[in-house]
């Protein structure tokens, strides 16, 4: 069961070095053609190259905040996922620093009358100045009953 009380934990910050064959070997394993993801010194990442945040995190203890929203196994599912850019995508060579945190949890009733807990976890990535370079959105979703078994 989805504790409420997570709402608002962050994790420690941890840093996200964008290396050059690792964004090349993310576009092959994507199917993403475009010559800026595999061109040059420094190429521009897959949009959906942040979700690789995930081995960033593991490698720093604390820094990710999803264990305390202690979402069922059993009835916990991936719902959303969303990456915002404030700006050029980061490319190769890059430094990212970066937090994640529990941004919302909330309710709502679903169609065959069990009630979907759902929470959001935000990791915010920013260049060496602290500018805010990129967002990544996940958003889980908890049903209240377990699913039948047929």
């Amino acid at each position: 069961m989805v504790d409420r009380s997570a709402e608002g934990a962050e994790g420690t910050p941890f840093t996200m070095d964008i290396e050059r064959g690792k964004v090349r070997e993310f576009a092959r394993a994507v199917g993403a053609s475009h010559a800026a993801f595999h061109a040059g010194e420094h190429p521009v990442i897959p949009p959906t190259f942040l979700t690789t945040q995930f081995f960033w995190e593991a490698a720093e203890e604390g820094s990710n905040p999803w264990e305390r929203v202690a979402m069922s196994q059993e009835r916990g599912m991936h719902a959303e996922q969303e990456y915002i850019f404030h700006g050029p995508p980061p490319r190769a060579g890059d430094r990212l620093h970066c937090r994640s945190r529990i941004e919302r949890i909330y309710e709502k009733q679903g169609r065959k009358g069990g009630t979907l807990t759902f929470a959001v976890m935000v990791t915010e990535f920013r260049d060496a100045a602290g500018a805010l370079v990129a967002e990544a959105r996940l958003t889980g979703v908890e049903t209240s009953k377990p699913p039948e078994e047929g």
